[in-house]
């Protein structure tokens, strides 16, 4: 069992910066692939970016690629979303969740285990 909490989340200015991060708990994080996701109001859960167990592999969605930057801290047991340059429609609630089996993939389903979410609002 793996249990996940995101924190970073809040509210911005277009163009500002936030950091989320993701502290697992469990022995056994640094054998997870790990994952984003947002999900805005009235729309599906979207993939952000993923990151492979040993962090050698990124993967991003079209719309965040050269703005938001996906890493991790096995030694913290933490993954981070650095993301910049933000725009109104970035706001959403953002998830993170960990694959033990599949490796980094943007398909939701692959995800075993889920955070509570964290809010991120980009005012214009």
């Amino acid at each position: 069992q793996v249990q996940l909490v995101e924190s970073g989340g809040g509210l911005v200015q277009a163009g500002g910066s936030l950091r989320l991060s993701c502290a697992a708990s469990g022995r056994t994080f640094s054998s997870y692939a790990m994952g984003w996701f947002r999900q805005a109001p009235g729309k599906e859960r979207e993939f952000v970016a993923a990151i492979s167990w040993s962090g050698g592999s990124t993967y991003y969605a079209d719309s965040v690629k050269g703005r938001f930057t996906i890493s991790r801290d096995n030694a913290k047991n933490t993954v981070y979303l650095q993301m910049n340059s933000l725009k109104p429609e970035d706001t959403a609630v953002y998830y993170c969740a960990a694959d033990p089996v599949s490796g980094a993939t943007m398909w939701s389903g692959a995800y075993d285990y889920w955070g509570q979410g964290t809010q991120v609002t980009v005012s214009s």
